[in-house]
């Protein structure tokens, strides 16, 4: 069981990366689609870059994670309010064909967190 679970959380880290990685670098290098439908959601062109350059600080903190289990752990959580403030946007927006993905992130982060054997929350 732990094998399977060890799988799952590599999994969706990699599922993880691939989502923000290619939301980011849409954002940063203003493919038209990623512009328009962010200008839909009343976010114009510097503050889309804005958010992708973030965005993208967070894929690189996930990709040194592959080494350094803390900084993964840093980058999921620098992630989750991306995530969640993607959610909220589609949802506000009756987007509801496009939140899948950031419905799928925030659940991920939470599988992420809870399924790392280096991270622990203590009380």
């Amino acid at each position: 069981m732990e094998k399977l679970i060890t799988v799952l959380h590599w999994c969706a880290y990699v599922y993880y990366i691939y989502i923000f990685g290619y939301a980011s670098l849409y954002k940063v290098f203003q493919k038209k689609t990623m512009m328009d439908s962010m200008l839909s959601l009343g976010f114009n062109k510097p503050f889309t870059i804005i958010i992708g350059a973030a965005e993208l600080i967070g894929v690189i903190l996930l990709l040194v994670g592959f080494w350094h289990h803390g900084v993964k752990n840093i980058g999921v959580l620098f992630l989750t309010p991306f995530a969640v403030g993607a959610l909220t946007a589609h949802f506000a927006h009756q987007e509801y064909n496009h939140y899948y993905n950031a419905l799928i992130c925030c659940v991920l982060s939470g599988f992420l967190l809870l399924t790392d054997k280096h991270f622990h929350i203590t009380v």
